[in-house]
């Protein structure tokens, strides 16, 4: 199942090329409240099994609107948190290491390498029909596209054999990365280098677990300006999403909504006002987004 964000906020169910009104058929059913948010969205479905039959029988009714008639929206704004991993390919962490000098480093183990793990500010993410501004202060703006998983239901201290039960669902992130002038050489700056206002994209949509056995067997792939620039597959991550899960887990609670992007392939590129980015993971969608300079 494909849940959107669209218009102004409403939750949908995108089906072939059609939207069904999901949002109101929970409310108009009492599952959720008129000013409801994703995160309500999410926590109902997890957690009403009628709240699922709901949204079966709003599809079955046939009610939709086109989805080229719709405007899509960030599939989620108000997560508690947006967790981010840091080089965790090795072709992007070499990439990396070249780019912004000081030489290779050599890979710690699976916990110290997640350490480095960083929250966004939930203030950065934008949606498919919104612009990234690459900012006044910046020379070098990239663009790093990655699976991102959805928390489902509450984890603390999750197995990595039990991860996947604690996931909603899949959509994709671009962590757009000022590099200069606060990355080169400098330490602990990737809150602020990745959080600028439009920094965080998402979309198109949530897929829902259900439709994705093994995240780790996916293929991921991004253009920029027409032109193919990452061609990668999950399985090249250095951490997984169930370690990333064991380990969040194991030092905060994480919480319905919550977000954890899994850091990018090699291939990222500088971007310029005017330019066009599109980036395609396997069974979720693609999303596109143009770029913009700070007025």
């Amino acid at each position: 199942m494909k849940v959107c964000l669209y218009d102004s906020k409403q939750a949908g169910v995108v089906v072939d090329d059609k939207v069904f009104p999901v949002g109101d058929a929970l409310v108009k059913a009492g599952h959720i409240k008129p000013d409801y948010t994703m995160v309500q969205v999410i926590e109902a479905l997890v957690g009403k099994p009628a709240a699922g039959a709901c949204v079966e029988a709003c599809i079955q009714a046939g009610n939709s609107t086109p989805l080229s008639q719709v405007q899509l929206r960030a599939p989620i704004y108000n997560p508690t948190s947006l967790w981010a991993a840091a080089a965790n390919y090795m072709d992007h962490r070499k990439e990396m290491e070249t780019r912004m000098g000081g030489g290779a480093k050599k890979l710690p183990d699976k916990d110290d390498h997640m350490s480095q793990d960083f929250l966004k500010p939930v203030s950065s993410i934008i949606g498919p029909g919104d612009k990234v501004i690459i900012p006044k202060v910046s020379h070098d703006v990239d663009f790093e596209c990655e699976l991102c998983v959805v928390i489902g239901k509450e984890a603390r201290k999750v197995t990595e054999a039990d991860a996947l039960d604690y996931i909603f669902g899949y959509t994709i992130c671009w962590d757009i990365s000022q590099r200069d002038p606060w990355g080169r050489g400098k330490h602990n700056t990737r809150n602020i280098r990745k959080g600028f206002d439009t920094f965080s994209p998402l979309g198109p949509w949530i897929v829902t677990k259900d439709e994705i056995d093994e995240p780790q067997n996916l293929s991921l792939s991004a253009w920029h300006n027409d032109e193919q620039v990452m061609t990668s597959h999950t399985s090249d991550m250095i951490c997984g999403v169930r370690d990333h899960i064991r380990f969040l887990s194991s030092v905060v609670t994480l919480r319905p909504g919550d977000l954890i992007t899994t850091g990018t392939p090699a291939g990222v590129h500088t971007l310029k006002d005017g330019d066009k980015i599109r980036g395609k993971i396997e069974k979720i969608g693609e999303m596109e987004l143009a770029i913009g300079a700070e007025s």
